[in-house]
């Protein structure tokens, strides 16, 4: 094999992983969303506190709980919507870039070899579930010590609610789990 021959095998490797890590970012991205708006509604609907709190909640790490503090107080007086445009965008995107994240390391990791679309689907689903224990227990301790975020981030399943702490990460791992086993689906078709 000559040297031309490898560096486009090498090539067309490199081209694949990257359509894979950038479908994993969007499905990612769009688990994200789903996971917030489900957050939103449980803090707003059902919790009372606010219904962009979830979105101060992940921003208190980098500007301070006052966000928070406000639209909880916010909802406790009746108005559920409290608006910081600076603290919920920041928000947004640290929990998108997550979402963009972990969704890239599912989709690399799950299409390493062909797997049938009911068990990426299941995988989904249950790395939604490994994404809730790792950031738990490793990733937001640490950014609460890096960032000074606190308790609110050290414990943010405990303070959110184990159970819709752990509905959140499960919605999130459905929706990446149909989205990435819709590209495979899709990526085996165009190439049968």
């Amino acid at each position: 094999m000559t040297t031309t021959t490898r560096s486009v095998i090498g090539h067309d490797q490199v081209t694949r992983t990257g359509r894979i890590a950038a479908t994993g970012a969007l499905a990612g991205m769009a688990g994200a969303a789903a996971m917030a708006m489900y957050a939103m509604v449980v803090a707003g609907a059902v919790k009372h506190t606010g219904y962009l709190t979830p979105l101060y909640h992940i921003a208190s790490s980098f500007v301070g709980g006052s966000a928070m503090m406000h639209s909880m107080a916010s909802a406790m007086t009746g108005s559920g919507f409290y608006f910081g445009a600076g603290p919920a965008l920041l928000g947004l995107v640290v929990h998108m870039m997550m979402g963009a994240m972990t969704g890239m390391i599912f989709a690399i990791a799950i299409t390493r070899r062909p797997v049938p679309s009911a068990l990426i689907l299941a995988a989904g689903a249950a790395f939604g579930m490994l994404v809730l224990v790792v950031n738990s227990f490793v990733v937001l301790p640490i950014a609460a010590k890096v960032f000074g975020g606190g308790d609110p981030i050290a414990h943010m399943g405990r303070v959110v609610g184990w159970t819709h702490f752990a509905v959140e990460h499960l919605i999130y791992g459905m929706v990446l789990g149909v989205i990435v086993a819709a590209f495979g689906a899709r990526r085996r078709a165009t190439t049968a």
